[in-house]
């Protein structure tokens, strides 16, 4: 909704004032200069990158009319997740999560929290790390190199296609003066043409130039910026797991872990401490009657 918002802003400020200074709107429309314009940054695009790269571009574009998944909401989700998580390791064993993990769809602790199942990528980070802690066979700092290495491997991946739109945003201009150059061309081919027409050649030459720096600096560079907030909003999120795991690996208890936790976060998204251990407190309950019932089985 955003996107649609800023280009009807960008349409209306930049037409509607051409407009007001009784410029004729019909004298933009030069479909050739966007064959122009546009083909050549598809194809410049198609050169420039791989197979994968230009996958990855098509599979994210529609995802950035979507607003953020990572809101306060699935914040605190993940907080009482991690909380349960770690407590009941506390509690039991770490042994006792093994179900939990291996199978998260139909753990009790994992489907409390449907927000957190609908990204893929966030519980296979979340698993993936509690199955190294559960084997115990390495420490803290080498959990914590190996996260370092895949939190970097995914900014790299996510770059690539924001690397890719910039790239044609960069390119747009330049193609802009070419379709210019050649309508100026054509223009001085028909020098023999009335005065009048002559001018209108060569004002819809300029159009090129026009339309090269609107199309680069007013859709396509806002859409790569966009898609590097995105990318630093999922990176963000991994960095709050990583600071819980790695602070309860050290030892300290769930709740004083999920608060590194809460410390990473953006402001925009942070809870308050207050706000946090009242939705700690409440989550605890479920836990510690699980506790209980699985100690009275076993007696």
């Amino acid at each position: 909704m955003l996107i649609v918002l800023g280009y009807a802003v960008v349409l209306l400020s930049v037409f509607g004032g051409y407009a007001i200074v009784g410029g004729q709107l019909g004298a933009l429309y030069q479909p050739a200069e966007f064959l122009i314009i546009g083909g050549a940054g598809i194809g410049a695009f198609i050169v420039g990158n791989n197979g994968k790269a230009i996958k990855a571009t098509l599979k994210v574009l529609p995802r950035l009319a979507k607003g953020s998944r990572y809101t306060k909401a699935l914040y605190m989700d993940v907080m009482g997740l991690m909380y349960q998580l770690l407590a009941k390791g506390r509690q039991q064993g770490m042994l006792a999560l093994e179900f939990d993990i291996e199978d998260p769809a139909n753990s009790p602790l994992f489907s409390a929290y449907p927000r957190i199942m609908a990204d893929k990528h966030l519980v296979e980070f979340t698993t993936d790390y509690m199955r190294l802690m559960i084997s115990g066979n390495m420490n803290a700092f080498e959990i914590e190199a190996l996260m370092d290495e895949e939190i970097e491997t995914f900014e790299q991946e996510t770059e690539v296609p924001a690397a890719g739109l910039a790239s044609v945003g960069d390119s747009l201009p330049a193609f802009g003066i070419v379709a210019a150059v050649m309508g100026v061309v054509h223009a001085l081919a028909s020098a023999d043409r009335p005065a009048a027409e002559l001018g209108a050649l060569i004002a819809h030459a300029m159009v090129g130039t026009f339309l090269g720096i609107l199309l680069a600096y007013g859709f396509i560079m806002p859409l790569a910026s966009l898609m590097r907030q995105k990318s630093a909003e999922s990176v963000k999120m991994m960095q709050c797991i990583k600071s819980t795991l790695l602070s309860s690996l050290n030892g300290y208890a769930p709740q004083i872990a999920v608060e590194f936790g809460r410390k990473t976060i953006y402001s925009t998204e942070r809870p308050s401490f207050i706000e946090l251990e009242e939705y700690v407190r409440m989550v605890k309950r479920p836990v510690e009657q699980e506790t209980r019932e699985e100690a009275e089985e076993e007696a």
